[in-house]
């Protein structure tokens, strides 16, 4: 019988969770509602534990609590997606529990594990059943139950699973949108990935990942980084993944011509059943997502490679000190981003993908640009380091996608910035709303006003469908052309212009007085004339015009108003 764990263990639980969530990314995006690569809750959360992980690996840890510190501090930070910055809320509360202990037992474990669905609760405005919150909370409670008769640590975890599946099965009648769609909550599921792993590693059944050098402390040691400057990064992530093949003989010549598209340092190795993707990029979420299509996603890798780089020349520099101490709290703080002196009271912080969408938000009055959205959605340290790197006081963000709200808005206790983030759910509402941002108002008149004004976007978007599935009636089959108004399904069509029509006939009933298409990588201007010239056969009375975003993924996104 085990009854506590020590930090070597509770390292190696967090770190088999991270491999099981990369190995199970691909079986939790499944689940998602909408097949559309968007981003994806498997994705978000192996994203998020990865970045925890990569802060385990560098680090030695004298008890549970540090272990605890350093994960929800880097959950904090790396969390992408709602389900990222929930994973990194209930690490919170958790690390809050175990603070000075250098071992737990079950029944403190326990209490740490409900102190985290408190914490999450508390900080989601909104908090919806039927998701991985109500997963979380019953499986805890489950716990904490068991710890008043019994302190077997392995049978309480086994406990909590044993709820947290039933729960996990619940969700489909709790939730009505997965009901519709007949699937269990995809954020519930990786919870359950994260602690069955946990339980496993302390049975004997998973090994502890090798404790390899990250790169970067590799790259440090053979003075790789010492030549150039972080601006001379061209492609951001360094992108390792692998793919377990559909077809042994799938070609792999078209997604060979595309990743060199979108960046650099591309390395295929293959076999029968298997294939290794190494490439640097500025879209890893593009690339992950288009090698899907030859076969389903097994693991992995994203990396910063400009952090990294800016880290380790902190470290190199501390290093030149004499104070062994100083160097360790250098070192420690190497990361932390540079911090604009403010030069005007106001500043905004706007997210997007595509060049002709920053150059339209920058155009527009915007400060910096946060690449990112559909397909990545930034973690909330990319956003913080945008917000500390715009002179102004305060910063306004838009998030410009449902998905990253809550990431942005963990920004704001990360910095000694006045952060507000503007609640904008798609790119056509942060237009708006920098259409009417008026930077010589007040805070609150700002806020009011913008706000106000997103409230009569309406945004219909053409993207393609990422798997077959099944939603609401609607029958869909890989590489059709997915049309949304207000992230509801519209249809799903083979043709773009029977697409492009049934985003007009939707628009006819919001009777709008302005309607602009901003259009995708992969359309060309003749393309989004015919688009608009549709579009006018359905609405008259609305000037239509149509933009060049260069956004991936979204064929359009339609600002109706």
């Amino acid at each position: 019988m085990r009854e506590y764990i020590d930090a070597v263990q509770f390292k190696d639980m967090l770190l088999c969770a991270d491999a099981a969530l990369a190995a199970n990314t691909q079986r939790i995006n499944e689940l998602n509602v909408f097949p559309v690569p968007d981003g994806d809750t498997g994705t978000n959360m192996g994203l998020t534990m990865n970045n925890a992980a990569a802060e385990l690996r560098k680090k030695s840890f004298s008890g549970v609590s540090a272990v605890a510190d350093c994960v929800a501090s880097a959950l904090l930070r790396g969390a992408r997606g709602n389900s990222g910055v929930i994973l990194s809320l209930l690490f919170r509360g958790i690390s809050k529990r175990l603070k000075g202990m250098e071992t737990v037992a079950a029944k403190e474990f326990a209490a740490a594990l409900r102190d985290g669905v408190d914490a999450a609760y508390k900080a989601v405005m909104k908090p919806a059943e039927g998701t991985i919150l109500t997963v979380a909370r019953l499986s805890a409670d489950e716990a904490v139950a068991y710890t008043k008769k019994g302190t077997d640590f392995e049978e309480m975890l086994e406990k909590l699973i044993v709820r947290g599946r039933e729960a996990l099965e619940d969700t489909v009648n709790l939730n009505p949108v997965l009901k519709k769609a007949g699937v269990v909550d995809a954020g519930g599921m990786g919870y359950i990935v994260i602690v069955d792993a946990m339980l496993r590693y302390l049975r004997g059944e998973l090994a502890a990942p090798e404790r390899a050098a990250d790169a970067a402390v590799i790259a440090n040691e053979n003075g790789a980084f010492d030549v150039f400057d972080t601006e001379d990064i061209t492609y951001a992530f360094d992108t390792v993944f692998i793919v377990r093949k559909d077809d042994p003989d799938v070609d792999l010549t078209p997604l060979r011509a595309y990743l060199s598209s979108i960046g650099d340092s591309l390395v295929i190795g293959e076999d029968d059943e298997a294939f290794k993707v190494h490439v640097h990029t500025n879209i890893p979420g593009e690339a992950l997502t288009k090698s899907q299509k030859y076969g389903t996603l097994e693991l992995a890798k994203i990396e910063n490679m400009r952090t990294q780089h800016e880290d380790i020349l902190a470290g190199r520099k501390a290093q030149t000190t004499d104070d062994l101490e100083n160097v360790e709290r250098e070192l420690e703080c190497s990361s932390e981003p540079e911090i604009a002196e403010p030069e005007k009271k106001y500043g905004v912080v706007a997210i997007c993908a595509g060049e002709g969408m920053a150059q339209l938000f920058s155009e527009l009055g915007a400060d910096k640009i946060v690449t990112g959205g559909q397909t990545m959605n930034p973690s909330t340290d990319d956003i913080l380091r945008e917000v500390n790197r715009t002179p102004a006081e305060t910063v306004f963000v838009l998030p410009n996608n449902k998905n990253i709200i809550m990431a942005a808005e963990q920004c704001a206790p990360l910095t000694e910035k006045n952060v507000i983030v503007i609640p904008t759910r798609t790119v056509p509402q942060g237009v708006t709303a920098m259409l009417n941002y008026d930077n010589t108002a007040e805070i609150s008149d700002i806020v009011e006003t913008v706000t106000e004004s997103i409230q009569s976007v309406h945004t219909a978007q053409v993207t393609y469908a990422a798997r077959d599935s099944e939603f609401d009636g609607y029958e869909i089959h890989e590489g059709e052309y997915l049309t949304l108004l207000d992230s509801k399904l519209i249809g799903s069509f083979k043709a773009m212009d029977t697409a492009i029509k049934a985003i007009g006939k939707a628009a006819e009933e919001l009777e709008p007085e302005i309607v602009t298409a901003y259009y995708g990588e992969n359309v060309s201007d003749e393309e989004a004339a015919a688009a608009v010239e549709l579009l006018e056969g359905f609405l008259p009375d609305a000037e239509v015009s149509a933009v060049n975003g260069g956004q991936p993924v979204y064929y359009y996104m339609v600002s109706i108003e």
